[in-house]
């Protein structure tokens, strides 16, 4: 018996043995897997490395491919925002826009005229209103630039209400970076006299803000045209596009 006994307890020690093994059997094969893994990554990882020394030019390529993926996806994230927005980001402040009045797309953009970039995308803004008839633009003054740049704007919306934003917009652009001069000479380009902060303007200002806010914009220009927000000074091409884009959309 006792030595039955001790058989019996034998195999149970066996049959302990064996799941034992299974165990360690199947762990083993784990790591052997994970340590096949990193190794062939690291094997494949040496080839790509060496494949983008030796071939550099695909990299502007590739990062070209992957900003057009993140713009896809933020246009994605933003068009409810902007769908939701549209009458207040399309409807000017009294005179400040040009184009078309009964336009089939509206191109707006946000701007201070201490930026440069602003300036830079002027011309581009002007060939897109010579070239297409359909088109209208609304300026929505956002001065993120400092005092001058709220003082320049007020006075942009007074021009505004003049039926005289083009004269001012213009001169201020022409004569520099917002001052006291420059914006001086502005009014009197557009036939202005002095101009102090009402109501109705902070009330824009403040608008305006809220809308650059909404729609993610950081600074100036951004652009808003369809269901697309463009961030910085883009060029006269992807203006055009989104343009072409958004007249596609309304006809879908």
């Amino acid at each position: 018996m006792a030595d039955e006994a001790r058989g019996g307890d034998g195999a149970a020690e066996g049959r302990t043995r064996t799941r034992g093994g299974w165990k360690a059997g199947l762990l083993g094969g784990l790591v052997g897997v994970l340590i096949g893994a990193v190794a062939m990554a690291a094997f494949s990882g040496y080839f790509v490395r060496r494949y983008l020394l030796a071939h550099p030019e695909v990299l502007p390529e590739a990062m070209e491919v992957l900003q057009t993926r993140e713009s896809a996806r933020q246009d994605r994230a933003l068009a409810p925002v902007v769908d939701r927005n549209r009458a207040a980001l399309e409807t000017p402040f009294h005179g400040a826009w040009a184009g078309a009045r009964q336009p089939d797309v509206v191109l707006v953009e946000f701007f201070d005229y201490a930026c440069g970039y602003c300036r830079a995308s002027n011309a581009h803004v002007d060939r897109l209103l010579r070239e297409d008839a359909r088109l209208r633009v609304v300026w929505r003054e956002f001065p993120v630039l400092g005092p001058a740049s709220e003082q320049a704007a007020v006075a942009s919306l007074a021009a505004a209400r003049a039926g005289r934003y083009r004269q001012y917009y213009d001169g201020l652009f022409a004569a520099g970076r917002p001052s006291e001069a420059t914006i001086a000479a502005a009014r009197q380009a557009a036939g202005l006299g002095e101009v102090a902060p009402d109501d109705e303007a902070r009330r824009e200002l403040q608008r305006n803000s809220e809308l650059a806010q909404a729609i993610g914009a950081q600074g100036t220009p951004t652009f808003v045209v369809g269901d697309r927000v463009l961030h910085g000074a883009v060029g006269y091409e992807a203006l055009r596009d989104a343009i072409s884009a958004a007249r596609r959309g309304r006809a879908g």
